[in-house]
């Protein structure tokens, strides 16, 4: 093969979506080996202007694809992701690997075990790239609060790439990975999806298994995918999805064959779109581009209304009650004494403590640990934290008596194109606000999904929102393929 060729080649498969890739591996047009030296030149070629990994594990990737090329060539591994190279989000345990959360307390943190995501993922033949930025923590909208640097949007590197997955949304949409995998406590994969012009699942909770994902917070968090496309989506849901008796929210599904949703079928389906949705603070281009959207559908057979859903304006304060509160409890492990960063200089065990904690954590987890003890400290725990969980168990009602009447509900990922960098981190109640229409899709535990539906004025992606009740991923998918063969792409 001459140069040209070798080019050629190494272009074709880095804009390749994952099923794509894995058609062309198995039919022999390419092999898994290839495929991760294209996504590795592509990553040493672009990652200095974007930064969307924090660890690129070369040798490891490329011993792995050998393995997955020899497995797909004796029929052991015909799967849709076998031999497609994949980057993981750095809160998400690899054994052997470092996994760093984007932070310094973990620094040098190696695994001694693999997350039972990635597992399902090593399962169906894919070669892990390596680790992916984000906020540090996963705490942050922008991936701006890493300790290795923010990560830049692809599509425009004055702006952000949205948090806190925004490494991994970046690297697909960079080319830098094939797919990627993300974990979704507040709008974590759809934000950054939304931002990046890329598809991205927070599934219902339960459907993947947190075993191995370092928690923020733990009745929230969820690992999902982050891809090309909706096809790409539905596969590496099918992957993830298990029952893990490791993790006691895990659930056991037999409808996990995600596939079989991607029909261009929309006709009755019933459509709400919340009033509460489309109000003060959305931007006039993102509130057009998402009104389209809907009328696509309405096109192809849908019914769409819409309705007013309680309880918007309470979701936040309730979201961030409820999250800090559990990340303080479960970043209490961080000390300094069996793993992570360790003070240089300490007088006595509590100055240890205290000396490593305040190096190590960044500004926003310190302000989230510190709103998180507040919270669940004597005398306040009622007026808060109790008040915040009252207040979740009413937003799952609200979106039941939804779903009574709506098979789905439509709406913005986000109320304005992805923000330039600087711009969040000098006003963190602005970034909180930034998640008004993801977070109460956690709160209720239910799926979502960000599919690319235009641009604004800049040429900055704008997502659509599709919200489902609980397990109902295939009928998003079906709605997000539908529009999606037929709607405005990024």
């Amino acid at each position: 093969m001459n140069g040209k060729d070798e080019e050629k080649n190494y272009m074709n498969i880095v804009e390749m979506t994952a099923t794509q890739l894995a058609a062309a591996i198995r039919t022999g047009e390419t092999t898994a080996v290839e495929a991760t030296e294209a996504v590795l030149a592509r990553i040493e070629e672009e990652d200095k202007k974007y930064n969307c990994y924090v660890t690129v594990d070369r040798d490891g990737a490329l011993a792995q694809a050998k393995k997955v090329q020899a497995q797909i060539e004796t029929g052991d591994l015909t799967g849709p992701l076998a031999g497609v190279p994949v980057a993981v989000k750095d809160n998400i345990c690899t054994e052997g690997l470092l996994t760093t959360c984007s932070s310094r307390i973990l620094h040098n943190f190696v695994p001694t075990y693999t997350a039972e995501a990635v597992k399902n993922l090593h399962k169906a033949g894919a070669v892990i790239l390596g680790k992916t930025n984000m906020d540090e923590f996963a705490m942050g909208s922008t991936t701006e609060t890493s300790a290795y640097g923010p990560t830049k949007n692809p599509r425009n590197t004055a702006h952000v790439p949205g948090g806190s997955s925004g490494g991994s949304a970046a690297a697909v949409a960079a080319g830098e990975c094939i797919y990627a995998i993300g974990s979704d406590t507040g709008g974590s994969i759809r934000q950054p999806a939304s931002y990046c012009g890329v598809v991205g699942m927070k599934p219902t909770y339960g459907t993947v298994s947190r075993y191995g994902l370092i928690a923020y917070g733990s009745s929230l968090d969820q690992i999902g995918p982050l891809t090309k496309d909706v096809t790409d989506c539905a596969a590496v849901l099918a992957a993830l999805a298990s029952h893990d008796p490791k993790d006691s929210t895990s659930v056991s599904r037999e409808d996990t064959d995600f596939s079989t949703a991607l029909t261009e079928d929309v006709k009755g389906l019933r459509i709400g779109i919340p009033n509460d949705y489309l109000g003060e603070g959305l931007n006039d281009e993102v509130r057009t581009a998402v009104l389209q959207a809907a009328d696509v559908l309405k096109e192809k057979g849908a019914v769409v209304e819409r309705f007013d859903l309680s309880l918007v304006e309470y979701a936040i304060p309730a979201y961030y009650t409820i999250a800090a509160a559990e990340a303080s409890s479960n970043l209490e492990r961080f000390d300094g004494i069996k793993y992570g960063y360790r003070t240089e200089a300490y007088a006595g065990l509590h100055n240890m403590y205290k000396k490593s904690r305040s190096e190590g954590f960044g500004e926003e987890v310190k302000r989230r640990i510190m709103l998180g003890s507040f919270v669940l400290s004597s005398g306040y725990y009622d007026a808060y934290y109790l008040k915040a969980l009252k207040v979740k168990a009413l937003i799952k009602k609200a979106f039941d008596e939804a779903f009574a009447k709506y098979d789905l509900i439509l709406g913005p990922v986000a109320p304005t194109t992805a923000p330039k960098l600087g711009e969040s981190l000098s006003d963190p109640i602005q970034m909180y606000l930034g998640d008004i229409y993801t977070i109460a899709v956690n709160l209720a535990g239910l799926p979502g999904i960000s599919v690319p539906c235009g641009q604004d004025d800049r040429g900055l992606p704008i997502g659509l929102q599709l919200i489902g009740d609980c397990f109902q991923e295939k009928k998003l998918l079906r709605v997000a393929y539908t529009y999606e063969q037929h709607g405005k792409k990024f």
